[in-house]
């Protein structure tokens, strides 16, 4: 049963916006559908600008798989787009130099790829994409009102644009309008979160490259390739980080993020009070701008920026959200395009359903429930964390546990097509509950350890080779395996476990350090669980031997 356009301006799909989200949600559309009838409306004239056109430059593993191999963009992205070289941190709050810095990231690029991303460049590219599989792509146009109809009747969606005012009625509806939110504004369904934090970004002419503030051999080498500009570069200190992300145009996009009580808005919402702020907290990016002159391309900031949406997807209504337009977390891991991905994949699901006259409904909660969790899941990773940021002995653990989580469950799932694998979701709930309980526990551990550390770390010139570490290493690379249904469920199980190892080690640790910690719960859920031999060396928890005094003098 097919719901094909019964007049020129009835439409199957009308997607309200024409960025990221919505562009690959119409090609996700037509490689998967067909023949489906998709019209996306976009404000923003095609071809837009390069470089300085949206933030949001980095992906990361479940993202860059969508892109490169679920869409099969790959020949764009490794041709036109630069081969991200994982993330990176710098614990150098207020030091002049980065190589006296603890430094975390790895020394070679890993398995598994991902990409950073010129948004103006690959956004006029998804355009020409759309276009060949026939979308309607209205680039040039706004969206002046919107009726969403009840029961069967399609919805009415009026658009302007230089041809004029249209109305296009369309059976559904999705909103990737990003944070004009077209939908959620309409019926009411904006959420608050409880996580507060500010950026500011801008993008400046040319690439900046760290290995180029140094005259150290040492330091320079031990990066093969020594490609530190390639990097999602985090420059950390309490309560916030600074990016710097390389574009393929030949610019790089730099920002401040902030947790709003530590670092107000206001000390960083002109490029002037940003590079003030700089010379402060991060003198040897400042130093560097300054030197440079290099010519600025914009400026733009944002209040609070993490929020939820109490619905994203509605069966019986036919219509949803995608992108900001929905839910945004945090840029720190750069998860806007897993949850892009995550929503469009449901998104495609559903309209599949009602096109081939199967149940579609009911799916809609299911799938609102398990992007929600996700949702919530992630959003923990941020919560009330930021004042880690500075911390070079938790905040190292943080990372290696924040992705051990990602590669443990959401990831593997994506990579695997499961994310609509109902009887799969149900044999392993009991295994997604263990790893949602651990994670909980563990941030409350990070939080407690921070808070008992108190003030930031002092630089030791240690390197974190995430690279070395052969069972973090293997985990990244096993998310391209294809497993059957027993292989997959062994899997999930088996990274549970390595969660448990991990917790019941961080525990261990963080007590060395601060007898008597609580545990956060972490002992009843790492119960009988060994933590030999240990998965991250001494060096990783900025210890030398067995106790605070080592580590001090360290």
């Amino acid at each position: 049963m097919s719901h094909s356009a019964a007049t020129p301006d009835t439409r199957d799909v009308v997607v309200l916006g024409g960025g990221l989200a919505g562009l690959t949600l119409a090609i996700q559309l037509k490689q998967q559908l067909g023949d489906v009838d998709v019209v996306v409306v976009e404000r923003n004239a095609h071809p837009v600008r390069e470089a300085a056109f949206k933030v949001g430059e980095s992906t990361v593993e479940i993202g860059a798989r969508y892109l490169a191999d679920g869409l099969g963009l790959r020949d764009h992205l490794d041709a036109e787009q630069i081969r991200k070289f994982g993330f990176r941190f710098f614990f150098s709050d207020g030091q002049p130099a980065l190589e006296p810095c603890t430094e975390l990231g790895v020394s070679r690029i890993l398995p598994t790829p991902s990409w950073q991303i010129d948004r103006g460049r690959f956004e006029n590219f998804l355009g020409q994409r759309a276009r060949e599989l026939g979308v309607d792509f209205r680039d040039g146009a706004v969206v002046r009102t919107l009726d969403l109809a009840d029961g069967d009747a399609p919805h009415a969606v009026g658009i302007e644009s230089a041809d004029g005012a249209q109305t296009l009625h369309a059976r559904w509806v999705v909103d990737a309008s990003g944070r004009a939110g077209l939908i959620k504004r309409k019926l009411g369904l904006a959420q608050a979160n409880t996580h507060d934090a500010n950026a500011a970004w801008w993008r400046v002419e040319g690439i900046i490259d760290p290995n180029a503030w140094s005259n150290d051999a040492a330091w320079l080498g031990r990066c093969d390739p020594p490609d530190r500009w390639r990097s999602t570069n985090h420059l950390c200190g309490p309560g916030y980080w600074f990016w710097l992300i390389p574009l393929a145009s030949g610019a790089h996009s730099l920002g401040i993020v902030c947790d709003a009580a530590m670092h107000p808005l206001q000390t960083i919402n002109t490029h002037e009070r940003a590079m003030e702020w700089l010379r402060t907290h991060q003198p040897a990016v400042a130093r560097a701008l300054d030197a440079r002159g290099a010519a600025l391309q914009d400026f733009a900031f944002l209040r609070h920026y993490s929020h939820g949406c109490r619905q994203v997807f509605s069966g019986d209504g036919r219509w949803a959200m995608t992108g900001e337009a929905g839910v945004f977390l945090d840029p720190f891991y750069s998860p806007g395009t897993d949850f892009i991905a995550i929503a469009n994949t449901y998104i495609v699901d559903l309209i599949g359903r009602d096109r081939a006259g199967r149940a579609f409904a009911p799916y809609a909660p299911m799938y609102e429930q398990l992007y929600q969790s996700f949702y919530e899941n992630t959003l923990t990773l941020y919560e009330a964390q930021y004042p880690l940021f500075g911390d070079a002995q938790v905040l190292p653990v943080k990372v290696i546990w924040d992705y051990t989580f990602y590669w443990s469950l959401l990831s593997p799932l994506f990579f695997a097509g499961r994310l609509t694998d109902l009887p799969m979701l149900g044999r392993l709930r009991d295994a997604f509950t263990a790893g949602r309980e651990l994670n909980l526990a563990m941030q409350r551990l990070l939080r407690a350890w921070g808070e008992r550390n108190g003030a930031a770390t002092q630089p030791d010139g240690r390197l974190l080779d995430q690279f070395k570490l052969d069972w973090f290493l293997e985990m990244n690379r096993a998310l391209n395996d294809t497993l059957d249904d027993a292989a997959f469920e062994a899997r999930i199980r088996a990274n549970v476990e390595t969660m448990r190892r991990l917790a019941a080690e961080a525990l261990d640790r963080a007590r060395r350090v601060h007898p008597g910690l609580d545990d956060e719960g972490l002992a009843a859920l790492t119960a009988g669980v060994s933590i030999t031999p240990a998965l991250l060396p001494p060096a990783w928890y900025a210890l030398e031997g067995d106790n605070a005094a080592a580590r001090a003098a360290a």
